[in-house]
């Protein structure tokens, strides 16, 4: 994958996220923010009472993921992606607001979809079944907050070379739909 893969850093920047196309193999490096959940909703409901973010969300990505306690010598014990519908209701909000890109597994609903259109952004699906090997891609880890929510805190990793694909692209082309259809036509 490495020889193919496409290098991306974060925070993304408009011309990084513009060059990328569904189904691109990607090694993202650079700072990604881990939120769940319970993150999200918390995070809307700051937003909702005219409060900040814990994070300058512009650019940022967040993976859909919260990470097992580290054993001794790393950052984090295994980190694997959680499934993205369910964060579906608060993506748009936070992709106005200027998050860049998403990580993590799974269909994503229309809404979300024309929001990543409308703003620019990125959805990347992460490999579901290797949390081992996604954890040896963080360099360092940091509780940025939520701390109360344990693995399902928010984090702010150092990620070097974590295989990614680009699930839904800026202009909002889909790879869970693009791929499946090439393979029938493939087969037929």
């Amino acid at each position: 994958m490495c020889e193919s893969a496409r290098r991306v850093t974060a925070p993304l920047s408009k011309s990084a996220i513009g060059g990328l196309t569904a189904g691109d193999r990607v090694l993202l490096s650079g700072i990604v923010y881990t939120a769940r959940d319970a993150a999200h909703a918390r995070m809307i409901e700051a937003i909702g009472a005219g409060g900040a973010l814990p994070f300058d969300i512009r650019g940022q990505a967040i993976f859909y993921a919260g990470p097992t306690p580290a054993p001794a010598g790393a950052p984090v014990g295994s980190i694997g992606p959680t499934t993205s519908a369910r964060m579906d209701a608060f993506t748009p909000r936070l992709l106005e607001l200027g998050l860049a890109g998403m990580i993590g597994k799974g269909l994503r609903s229309r809404e979300v979809i024309d929001a990543i259109k409308r703003h620019g952004a990125v959805y990347f699906a992460s490999i579901g079944g290797a949390a081992a090997l996604t954890a040896r891609r963080v360099k360092s880890c940091e509780v940025v907050a939520y701390g109360d929510l344990g693995p399902e805190s928010i984090k702010r990793l150092h990620v070097e070379d974590m295989p990614l694909i680009v699930a839904i692209d800026a202009n909002g082309n889909n790879f869970y739909e693009i791929g499946p259809a090439a393979y029938r036509l493939q087969i037929s």
